[in-house]
């Protein structure tokens, strides 16, 4: 069985649209794959209670306890693969994981690392995407799923949303709207990956 292990900081939105769509197309026949785990940063992100109530193995690396660590990144990050690890994962899915990863973690999970950004990369890494996109006036806004490497929100491109930027948007519109796109590219990307890897 190919073990899928989700990282969450919120809500964890991705991550139910992921389990949603597993569940619905029976990736456990289909491609023998399952959602093993799913970890949070936060003791308290709501999406850790969804996951749950679906019977997931759930878990918590708070980065907080590691901040008097003489590395706080790497000692976290050295204690999130540890609890990774125990699933012996053939993907992690960075889906609202709010951590910058160091460059060891992203280098054990080479190639298995998948993460969705709300921009059409390469326009907008980091924060903020959307206000971002708004102030530059932008026309089209979206979404990117990509490999992560060591540059924050780069690495190979594996799908795009394009979503039309309408008059009078906010920042939270626009955000409601792209999200709508991600919840469907997401899982749809990780089917392919999972098809590519039977």
């Amino acid at each position: 069985m190919k073990n899928l292990v989700i990282l969450i900081s919120g809500s964890g939105s991705n991550m139910a649209a992921i389990l949603r769509t597993a569940q619905r197309d029976d990736w456990a026949t289909r491609y023998q794959a399952r959602v093993a785990a799913v970890i949070s940063n936060k003791p308290t992100a709501k999406g850790l209670v969804f996951a749950h109530a679906q019977g997931l193995t759930t878990a918590v690396v708070n980065h907080q306890d590691f901040a008097q660590a003489a590395d706080p990144r790497t000692a976290f990050d050295a204690a999130l693969m540890a609890e990774i690890d125990q699933h012996a994962p053939c993907l992690v899915l960075l889906a609202g994981f709010m951590r910058i990863l160091t460059p060891g973690f992203v280098a054990h999970y080479e190639g298995r690392l998948i993460n969705i950004h709300p921009s059409l990369l390469p326009a907008f890494t980091g924060l903020h995407t959307h206000q971002r996109a708004l102030d530059e006036g932008c026309q089209f806004a979206g979404a990117t799923v990509h490999r992560v490497t060591a540059k924050l929100d780069h690495g190979e491109i594996l799908a795009q949303a394009v979503v039309p930027v309408l008059p009078g948007d906010s920042a939270a519109t626009l955000a409601a709207r792209v999200l709508t796109q991600e919840h469907l590219m997401y899982p749809r990307v990780v089917a392919q990956l999972l098809q590519q890897a039977a």
